[in-house]
């Protein structure tokens, strides 16, 4: 691999960690540069989770020091969503995820209309008891998910704990943090072990991804709901046309 590709690698690292941090979607500009720089699919998904991993825990931490993050629901719901992960890379292994195409796209653009007419929550307080076991579930759901599929899984959380637990857009984009970063961990270590990760480029963009990853979170915190729900809007929205895009072409 030549330095200029490396180079470009790093950059899509850091614009990737920028989106994620705020609302999700590094992956669409990640997995397409790593597949382009040449590298099988296989090792463009395994090195992919390796260095977004990063960019990840460097927006937890940085939405647990302003204070966004509850951590009554952040302790049930990590171990859940690294179980769930690491079930869903256990499934990817026998089934094709290729199916799941026109559900996710349906779901996506639900998601997308339930963030335009849904009113979040205004309350910056801790999570309500009540809804701590509909967060554990989602946790287990979604880490699943990611760990066998993986595109829309910020907006999934986003939207679920706004709509489903009351969470406010900014506590939401704090907890859905401690899920990413649970699956992310599980995804990895898999595919790590599985030995599909290549080190020499996951490690640089790794470090790109921790600066965009505190970019992106500092925005989501200081730049208010405007910013994470139209980050989510976008994001849905190239997503469900790239799955259909996706979904056409293998007709």
């Amino acid at each position: 691999m030549t330095t200029a590709t490396l180079i470009a690698l790093v950059v899509a690292g850091l614009g990737a960690g920028i989106a994620d941090g705020i609302a999700g979607g590094g992956g669409l500009i990640t997995v397409p540069a790593l597949l382009a720089s040449g590298l099988p699919p296989h090792l463009a998904l395994g090195t992919n989770k390796a260095q977004s991993m990063w960019g990840t825990l460097a927006a937890l931490v940085t939405f647990w020091r302003a204070g966004r993050v509850d951590a009554r629901a952040a302790v049930r719901n990590f171990p859940l969503a690294f179980a769930g992960s690491m079930l869903g890379v256990t499934l990817v292994l026998h089934l094709a995820p290729g199916a799941l195409r026109p559900v996710v796209i349906a779901l996506l653009i639900v998601a997308a209309v339930l963030m335009l007419l849904r009113k979040p929550s205004r309350d910056e307080d801790a999570l309500h008891p009540r809804y701590l076991w509909i967060a554990a579930a989602l946790s287990l759901g979604i880490g699943c998910y990611d760990g066998f599929f993986g595109p829309g899984t910020g907006t999934f959380l986003i939207v679920g704990f706004i709509v489903l637990c009351g969470r406010s857009i900014s506590g939401a984009t704090a907890d859905a943090k401690v899920v990413n970063f649970a699956s992310n961990v599980a995804a990895a270590g898999s595919f790590a072990v599985a030995g599909k990760v290549v080190w020499s480029i996951a490690l640089p963009m790794a470090v790109a991804q921790l600066v965009g990853g505190f970019i992106g979170a500092r925005l989501a915190i200081y730049r208010g709901a405007i910013l994470v729900r139209t980050m989510v809007l976008v994001v849905s929205s190239t997503l469900v046309l790239k799955l259909g895009y996706d979904l056409l072409s293998g007709w």
